[in-house]
């Protein structure tokens, strides 16, 4: 009977503990559904979210019409180069004006312009999904922020960087097999790239090739080759396509997609002799502007493009391999995909955007610029 009567206590009191133990677990997934309904609601109040970005017809053809079925929010996309959007975020902001919400820009423009000039919310504090907030989910063992207080540029991609683009019908593939092939006279004024003197990614390029290659190399590549410079990705590939440009440094895959479906010979290359693949953020970063207009809307934009979901679409439709553990990348072209057991030149790595990044990207515009 003792002994019974002992177990009877014991199984009374695991029982106490147990509830105790999920009590608080209720409750905190109680309340993230309670703030999440509240946050929803006011969204569709507000009725719109602002996004500013680059052209992506991922973003243009996916993301707006998922996110306006799933949630009933319009996202008002404003499209365009990431230092002149960077610079009317700056103008509005000093003229007290307020119509941004979401930026999705580089990390060059992210860093170096929009936190560095307090231009920007935390968005950390924003997470409320529980997809999102577990660490478990992530790569990088959390939700990975560069700037240096963590709060304030969410990293959502991380990627091997394809070196160029080039159209095989004008570059036979033993012309470009090492860095100094694009060196060689028979390109001169006919490899294109957006402004390496810009805040994009050109400028991140140079940046790399003077680390990686030194200020000959970038006088040479940038100012000897005189490449043929142009802003928009659309007119870059089309460019490479005719074979008026047939290496393009600053192309994307998903512009060449339907331009290798009609048949252009166009081929990225990931590796070239000489030089360390380099991994990226691409395509973007993603960071909430000050004082947004549409509060609730921006966070619920912002909790959903960190979801396996939209970041999957972006996956697929980009190409790119993204900081979830839970996104399928069985359709990714595996040298996107970083390997455990190689050595890369990592342009993620606080070290190099907080540190070495910034002088490397002066020193290769005083080379550019003959100073």
């Amino acid at each position: 009977m003792k002994n019974l009567g002992r177990l009877l206590v014991q199984s009374v009191l695991a029982a106490l503990l147990s509830s105790l133990q999920v009590q608080p677990l209720l409750a905190q997934a109680s309340d993230w559904k309670k703030t999440w309904d509240e946050t929803l609601a006011a969204a569709r109040t507000e009725g719109k979210v602002v996004v500013v970005g680059s052209p992506d017809p991922v973003f243009r053809n996916e993301i707006i019409p998922k996110f306006k079925t799933k949630f009933g929010i319009e996202i008002e996309a404003i499209y365009g180069s990431s230092g002149p959007l960077a610079e009317r975020a700056r103008m509005e902001r000093a003229s007290g004006i307020r119509y941004l919400d979401v930026f999705m820009p580089g990390p060059s423009t992210a860093m170096y312009t929009l936190e560095a000039e307090k231009l920007l919310d935390p968005i950390k504090p924003l997470l409320l999904l529980p997809e999102v907030t577990d660490n478990s989910k992530w790569k990088l063992g959390q939700p990975h922020f560069i700037d240096a207080g963590g709060q304030n540029v969410l990293m959502l991609f991380r990627n091997v960087e394809s070196f160029l683009f080039v159209n095989d019908a004008y570059v036979k593939p033993e012309e470009m097999q090492t860095v100094d092939d694009l060196l060689n006279p028979k390109w001169k004024g006919k490899i294109e790239t957006q402004d390496p003197l810009g805040s994009g990614t050109a400028s991140d390029l140079a940046a790399y090739f003077y680390i990686e290659r030194g200020p000959e190399f970038v006088r040479r590549l940038f100012v000897d080759q005189q490449p043929v410079k142009r802003e928009d990705r659309r007119q870059l590939m089309e460019s490479l396509a005719r074979g008026s440009a047939p290496i393009c440094l600053t192309c994307k895959i998903e512009h060449a997609r339907e331009l290798q479906k009609k048949g252009y010979k166009i081929r990225e290359i990931f590796e070239l002799a000489g030089s360390k693949q380099r991994i990226t953020t691409a395509p973007f970063v993603l960071t909430l502007l000050k004082d947004a207009p549409h509060p609730n809307a921006a966070r619920v934009f912002i909790n959903w493009m960190a979801t396996k979901e939209a970041l999957e679409i972006y996956s697929r439709g980009n190409g790119t391999a993204t900081l979830r553990t839970d996104a399928d990348e069985s359709f990714l072209n595996p040298e996107i995909i970083p390997k455990p057991d190689k050595a890369y030149f990592d342009a993620t790595a606080s070290s190099w955007i907080l540190g070495g990044r910034p002088g490397a990207m002066k020193s290769a515009r005083d080379v550019i610029k003959g100073q």
